[in-house]
C-alpha cells in the first residue's frame, strides 16, 4: 500500500514539473516584409502587379532587382525600354533613376496594358521619370530623340533580331542592349542570338538572376 502512494505521489509531481515547463511552440510563419531597398508602399504595389499578372508578362523580382542596380551601376540616364506590359519592369528601372537623375520611354502596344503601366507608374510615384508611349514600337521608337544608355528588350521574340537592327546604332558607345527570355525561350529567337554574337562592335553575356535569362550586349568604344 504504501508503495503504491509513493508510486501515486512520483506521478503527480512529475505531472506538475512538465506543467511547469514552457510548452513548446510551433514556429509561426513570418509575415511578408517590404522589399529592401523598396518603400513599403512601392514594394506592395510590385508585389500586386505580379500577383494579377495572369499571363506572365512581367520578368522576375530577381529579374527587376538586377535592372535597378544595373540602371545605378552604369548611372544610365537615356533608357529605352520594348514592351511595357503593366509596367513592372519600368517601375523597378524609374527606382534606379531615380539615383541617377534619368529617364525612361517604356513602349506598350497593346492600349489596355498602357493604360495600366501609366496607372501603375503613376501610383509609385515615377511619372516624372518615366514615359509611356502605347503604340507600335517600330513606329514609336524613331520619334524617340537621342541615343540611348540602356535599352531593355521584352516585346515579341520574333522581332528581336529587328529591334536590335533598329537600335542598336543608338545605343551610346559603352552603353548596353538587354534582352529578356533568352534562355528559356531562345528557340525563339535564333537570329537574333546569332546577330549579337557576331556584331562586330558589341560584346556580349548572358545572366540569369531569375530563370529566363538576359543578354547583355556591350556596345565597344571606338578605341576598343
Amino acid at each position: 500500500m504504501l508503495l503504491r502512494r509513493f508510486a501515486l505521489f512520483s506521478a503527480l509531481i512529475l505531472a506538475g514539473a512538465a506543467s511547469a515547463q514552457p510548452k513548446a511552440t510551433l514556429p509561426q510563419p513570418k509575415a511578408a516584409q517590404p522589399a529592401a531597398g523598396v518603400e513599403p508602399a512601392v514594394a506592395r504595389l510590385l508585389d500586386s502587379i505580379r500577383a494579377a499578372d495572369k499571363g506572365q508578362l512581367a520578368v522576375s523580382e530577381e529579374d527587376g532587382r538586377f535592372l535597378r542596380l544595373l540602371v545605378g551601376a552604369t548611372n544610365a540616364k537615356q533608357v529605352l525600354e520594348i514592351g511595357a506590359a503593366s509596367g513592372y519592369s519600368a517601375i523597378w528601372i524609374g527606382l534606379g533613376l531615380r539615383q541617377t537623375g534619368g529617364r525612361l520611354t517604356t513602349i506598350e502596344y497593346d492600349p489596355v496594358r498602357a493604360k495600366e503601366a501609366a496607372s501603375n507608374v503613376a501610383r509609385a510615384g515615377l511619372s516624372d521619370i518615366v514615359r509611356v508611349v502605347a503604340g507600335d514600337a517600330f513606329k514609336e521608337i524613331p520619334r524617340v530623340p537621342g541615343n540611348f544608355d540602356l535599352v531593355f528588350l521584352d516585346a515579341w521574340k520574333p522581332d528581336y533580331k529587328k529591334f536590335f537592327d533598329l537600335v542598336f546604332p543608338r545605343v551610346t558607345p559603352g552603353g548596353l542592349f538587354l534582352a529578356h527570355n533568352v534562355i528559356n525561350k531562345k528557340n525563339d529567337m535564333p537570329d537574333f542570338l546569332a546577330a549579337i554574337q557576331a556584331h562586330p562592335m558589341a560584346f556580349n553575356t548572358t545572366v540569369s538572376p531569375g530563370h529566363e535569362g538576359i543578354s547583355m550586349t556591350y556596345k565597344k568604344r571606338n578605341n576598343q
